[in-house]
Order: C-alpha cells, then structure tokens, then sequence
C-alpha cells in the first residue's frame, strides 16, 4: 500500500521539476534567437556577412523565436511545482523575446507577398530621371543604373498606380531648394544638386542593414508652375519589399508640405 503509493507521488515530482526545464530552455533560445535577429543586419551592415547571409540568419533566428514559443506556451501549461516560483515569469520572458524574433521575419515575409519584386521606383516611366553623378558610385553594383522599363514599369503602375509626378504652383528654384532641404532632412548624403538643371542625386542608406538606395530628383517649369519627378532604385537585391515605393511617396508629400508652407 505504501510502495504503491509513493510511485505515483514521485512521478508527480518529477513531472513538477520539467516546468523549471522548460522555462529557462525557452527563455535561453528566444535570447539566442533575439540576439541572431539583431545581429543579422548589424553584421551585414559592418561588413562582416553579405546581406544574404544576414537574411539566411534571420530566418534561422525565427525559427529559434518560434521554437521558445512554443517551448514557452507548454512550459506555462505545465503543472507548478513548489519550486517553480519563477518559471512562469521566464517562460512569459521567453514567449515575449520569442515573438520579438519572429515579428520583422513575418512583417517581411508578409510584405514580400504583397508587393512586385522590383527595385526600381520612378514618377515617369516613360522618361525617367537619369543618375548621373552617381552613376559612378553605383559601377559594379547588383543592379544596373538604366532603368529596365517593361516588366519594371507595368509591374509599378499595378502596384503603386499612386506614384505619379509632382505638380506645385510655385516657382523652379523655390521648389529645389525646398528639395534640397527635404532630401538632407530625411538624412539622405547628397551627392549633386544642380539648379540649373534642376537635379539632385542623393543616397539613402538603411539603418539595420545598411542598404544603400540612389535617388535622383528632377525638377521643372511646367506652365506657370513646377513639376517633379524622382525616382528611387535599390543598388543590390531583386525585390525592394516596396521601401523605394514608401520613399518617394514620402518625399513628395514632405516636399509639398515644405512648399505650401512657404
């Protein structure tokens, strides 16, 4: 009668002691995975990896996110036991750096699916800006400074049908210096602004993983107002996740709120 019931009430302890297990094992694979996240494109920024290695980083580092989730959830599931105080709150750390991990990982998935796999974004597809100082900086890049047009353009007008020129009733020089000022704003490195041609060639560079995105803008007389134009080209992968897209969307409208408000 004793032995048979002292059997079940060791299986009990030692059930009750894998709830501590499971919680540090989750918490020390989503701080592993959280770290590799962060460390794809930080890496790839400094030079250490190409970019592509950073990405074949971060998709291992949500699978380890995924994995401290879900080791998270049983470990919370799990029976308490008298010594498992803390288990609780590692396993709801683990849970919370679990889901850190998978979150850019899915953001980028999820916009991968949504948006045409281009680089290069501009106002007019027909006679797009031309790069012409940094024409030289982008020799050797991935991705060719002539604008492909074709598929490029047709994939851009189904997707982005919003990005259209810039018409402003103000005058050419008012509007490049207002462009001048909003392409240093948004701290861009400016690499030629020419008034008498109306052109400014900048440079944006990616904060995490420190992509290098050419801009060149183009501003004209139209009628008794001005007109823009811009365009927007990624210097190294196939798809852009539509940030050439956000960009100059972004510019223009800033650019019209620097002109109308004098």
């Amino acid at each position: 009668m004793s032995a048979s019931s002292s059997a079940p009430a060791g299986t009990s302890r030692t059930a009750r002691g894998v709830k501590p297990v499971l919680a540090r094992a989750a918490l020390a694979l989503g701080a592993l995975a959280l770290l590799g996240a962060v460390a794809s494109g930080l890496g790839a920024r400094l030079g250490l990896w190409p970019f592509r290695d950073g990405f074949q980083i971060l998709r291992y580092a949500a699978y380890g996110g995924a994995g401290a989730a879900v080791l998270s959830l049983v470990a919370l599931a799990w029976p308490r036991g008298t010594r498992s105080r803390k288990s609780p709150l590692y396993a709801l750390l683990a849970l919370v750096l679990g889901c850190a991990s998978l979150a850019y990982p899915v953001y980028l998935y999820h916009i991968g699916q949504t948006v045409p796999r281009i680089h290069d974004i501009t106002t007019d597809v027909e006679n797009p800006p031309a790069f012409v100082a940094i024409a030289a900086l982008r020799i050797g890049a991935e991705n060719p400074s002539a604008y492909a047009g074709g598929a490029t353009a047709e994939a851009q007008r189904e997707a982005y049908p919003e990005i259209k020129p810039l018409h402003l009733a103000a005058a050419p020089a008012d509007v490049f210096k207002a462009a001048l000022a909003a392409a240093r704003g948004l701290g861009w490195e400016v690499a030629a602004a020419v008034p008498a041609e109306g052109r400014i060639e900048a440079t944006a560079t990616s904060f995490w993983y420190g992509f290098k995105d050419d801009v060149v803008i183009r501003i004209a007389a139209d009628g008794q107002g001005t007109r823009v134009d811009m365009r927007s080209e990624s210097r190294v992968g196939r798809s852009d996740f539509g940030v050439n897209a956000r960009r100059v969307a972004a510019f223009l409208a800033a650019l019209k709120g620097r002109v109308a408000g004098g």
